[in-house]
C-alpha cells in the first residue's frame, strides 16, 4: 500500500502501476480536481494544509478497513497540499481487486471516508474572499 501527502503535482500513472498486481483484473482510480465553482462563487483557486504524519496514518486506515471488506490486492491514496489551480488534482486514489465491482465499491468507499476522516484542510479561494472549508458528513446511498 501507499500513501503520501506531497507538494508535488499528482499523477494517477505511478499509482496505477502501484496498485496493478498479475492477480487483479481491475483497477479503480479516482481523480479529484480543482473545479472553477463552488456555493454559487468563481473560485480563482485552492490551497491545501495537512497535518502529514497523521494524515498517512488515517489513509492507512480506511485502506485497511476496505481490504477488510472487500478482496483488494492493493490501495495507493496521495493528496496534494499547497496551492493548486483550476484544473489540477488534489486527490488521487488508486484500488486493484479481482473483479471491477469490488474495486469500485471500494474506490467509492476509500473517497467517501477520506472526505470524512483525513486531516486536510482546503481553503477556497474567489474573486472577493477566501474561507476554510470543514469537512463535511457524505451522504450514504
Amino acid at each position: 500500500m501507499l500513501f503520501e501527502v506531497t507538494a508535488d503535482p499528482l499523477h494517477p500513472q505511478p499509482l496505477i502501476d502501484h496498485v496493478r498486481k498479475d492477480e487483479s483484473g481491475a483497477v479503480a482510480v479516482f481523480l479529484g480536481v480543482v473545479r472553477d465553482n463552488s456555493r454559487g462563487r468563481r473560485v480563482l483557486h485552492l490551497e491545501y494544509d495537512a497535518y502529514p504524519e497523521m494524515a498517512t496514518s488515517v489513509m492507512r486506515g480506511i485502506a485497511e478497513d476496505a481490504m477488510e471488506r472487500w478482496p483488494l490486492t492493493d490501495v495507493a491514496i496521495q493528496h496534494r497540499t499547497g496551492r493548486l489551480e483550476i484544473g489540477e488534482t488534489s486527490l488521487l486514489i488508486a484500488v486493484s481487486s479481482p473483479h471491477r465491482a469490488e474495486a469500485f465499491a471500494a474506490c467509492h468507499h476509500l473517497v467517501d471516508r477520506f472526505k470524512e476522516s483525513v486531516p486536510i484542510w482546503k481553503k477556497e479561494v474567489w474573486e472577493g474572499g477566501e474561507v476554510w472549508i470543514e469537512g463535511e458528513p457524505v451522504e450514504r446511498s
